[in-house]
């Protein structure tokens, strides 16, 4: 048998006590009450499940009047500290830049001021790599730079100025602290000689001309250029010599050195080289033509003496055609009997290895004297 009690029975009338709207905390007065009221709540929970339920209910409602946690408040700096640390770095580096530029101003004005950077005399000048070039010719360039400091030279204007001399080829100026200078030389090397108006230069394979070697000791065998001028353009001579280059070794290949019979070489027609060939018995002008000049030159060792039987005196020879060698082309002349009996004079083919012909035709070009023999300086 279920017993009911009445609800005044059970839930009795307590005094409420509530704290004030405009407090922010209550009494400590009030915490003991409540505090009491909560452990007869908690009796009557033990006995009535409907009680802690609405026990329960009266524990949420009191809890929005519980006392709640201050923040402690951090303390923050002006800048965030990556940018802080970044400002650091930065002011070390200006202050390290600071102190590297003052010392390089204090070096520079001893540098600049000082007299143990002073160039007093062409002693401290030392020239290597000359052999061709003089001394003189060498501090004729740099007399301006004598007692001036070694940092006011200017290397650059000194190097392009040393490479306008014929010899050099190129120049290098370095300073050699405290107060010396040194010139670097790489002198050109000469090729062969050319005649230019009656007069006798070398010439290396640049197309470049030069002077006479200062030193008198030094002596060349070369063969010489004619069909150049003086006012032709570097750039003709640099082709015109590229040419000769050609011949020279391939008439050196395998160390036969023909090129040690040849007097002179006319490169006045790229297309046909001519060389004057001398031996014992004469000169002899060749048509070598533009190409296969070891060939040819062959062809005509092998087959001078020969020629020499039938044709007297044997003045030039034109190798230039396929199967067929033109005898004394140079010597004929359109005009006069001469030229017919030069026609008649026709032999027979010989019996060579390359089964060449030798033959007259005539040739429109003119009569041309054999140069002077290769000349030795």
């Amino acid at each position: 048998m279920v017993t009911v009690k009445p609800v005044a029975e059970a839930w009795p009338l307590r005094p409420a006590f509530m704290p004030r709207r405009n407090s922010a905390a209550a009494s400590e007065d009030e915490l003991e009450v409540t505090a009491s009221a909560s452990s007869h709540r908690q009796r009557d929970y033990d006995e009535s499940p409907l009680d802690a339920r609405m026990l329960g209910l009266d524990d949420e409602a009191e809890s929005p009047f519980l006392r709640a946690q201050k923040r402690v408040p951090v303390r923050r700096g002006a800048l965030p500290r990556s940018t802080a640390s970044r400002l650091k770095i930065a002011l070390v580096l200006l202050a390290a830049a600071s102190c590297a530029g003052f010392f390089a101003m204090i070096l520079h004005r001893y540098a600049v001021r000082s007299w143990r950077f002073r160039l007093e005399s062409s002693d401290q000048i030392a020239i290597s790599g000359a052999s061709n070039v003089s001394r003189s010719q060498v501090l004729e360039v740099m007399a301006g730079d004598i007692d001036r400091n070694i940092f006011f030279v200017s290397l650059e204007t000194r190097k392009q100025q040393l490479e306008q001399i014929s010899w050099v080829q190129s120049a290098s100026v370095m300073r050699l602290l405290p107060n010396r200078l040194q010139v670097v030389i790489t002198e050109r090397v000469p090729v062969a000689f050319v005649e230019m108006n009656s007069r006798i230069q070398l010439i290396d394979a640049h197309g470049v001309l030069m002077e006479p070697p200062a030193n008198p000791q030094m002596k060349y065998s070369f063969p010489v250029i004619v069909g150049m001028t003086e006012a032709e353009p570097l750039s003709t001579r640099a082709a015109r010599m590229k040419v000769y280059m050609q011949l020279m070794r391939e008439l050196d290949t395998d160390g036969t050195h023909y090129s040690r019979d040849l007097s002179d070489v006319d490169l006045s027609d790229p297309n046909d080289v001519k060389a004057t060939i001398t031996d014992p018995q004469g000169a002899v002008l060749v048509h070598l033509g533009a190409a296969n000049f070891l060939e040819r030159f062959k062809l005509y060792v092998a087959h001078v003496q020969e020629w020499r039987t039938h044709f007297q005196p044997l003045r030039s020879v034109d190798l230039r055609y396929e199967r067929q060698v033109v005898l004394n082309p140079d010597g004929l002349k359109t005009a006069g009997g001469e030229g017919n009996a030069a026609e008649e004079a026709r032999p027979e083919a010989s019996g060579s290895e390359n089964n060449a012909a030798a033959a007259v035709k005539p040739d429109a070009a003119p009569t041309r004297m054999a140069p002077p023999r290769k000349r030795h300086r």
